[in-house]
């Protein structure tokens, strides 16, 4: 057996090397990523300030000055706009469902029963269909009201000064304004 030392010092530079650019390139991916999360947090603090701005000061402003419109130079307008939103908590759940069964509204809650079955269970899944329980599985049964048929009917109530229970639905109303750009 013969030693090759020259040799063995090229794969080891070589190795050397190797771990070298690799390490470079990890610690690139590592400033990358940082500078990533830079500006995503810079991204979240600028939406931040553009909503106080926008849903705060300017509609203040427009309403101290009372003004509901402004047109710009460049052609383009400023408005306010009502903005609705509602949410039921989930320990108010029952209650706003009988609330909205007993005021005509019980069509906007959703009902969906969701079964699942494992690979090969078509056929099963087709009886249970029909049998439903009878096959000894639990349905998952969910039911809600979609965020945006909520937060319809708690604008339609509210702009027509209708009631809407505040314990049940945590409705809130505010302002935003609205730019209307050129194209």
């Amino acid at each position: 057996m013969t030693i090759d030392f020259e040799k063995d010092r090229m794969q080891s530079v070589e190795q050397i090397d190797s771990a070298k650019r690799l390490s470079d390139k990890c610690l690139e991916l590592k400033d990358l990523e940082d500078e990533i999360a830079n500006a995503e947090e810079s991204v979240k603090k600028l939406k931040e300030k553009a909503k106080q701005v926008s849903t705060v000061e300017i509609p203040a402003m427009m309403d101290e000055m009372q003004i509901t419109k402004l047109k710009l130079k460049d052609g383009e307008s400023v408005e306010i706009k009502k903005i609705y939103g509602a949410y039921i908590p989930a320990e108010q759940q029952a209650a706003a469902f009988t609330w909205l069964r007993n005021n005509g509204l019980g069509d906007i809650i959703k009902n969906d029963i969701t079964v699942t079955f494992g690979k090969g269970e078509d056929n099963k899944a087709a009886e249970y269909a029909v049998l439903a329980k009878g096959q000894g599985y639990e349905p998952i049964q969910k039911i809600g009201v979609h965020p945006q048929t909520l937060k319809a009917m708690v604008r339609e109530r509210l702009e027509s000064n209708q009631d809407v229970p505040s314990d049940l639905f945590k409705p809130f109303e505010g302002n935003q304004t609205k730019i209307t750009r050129r194209n």
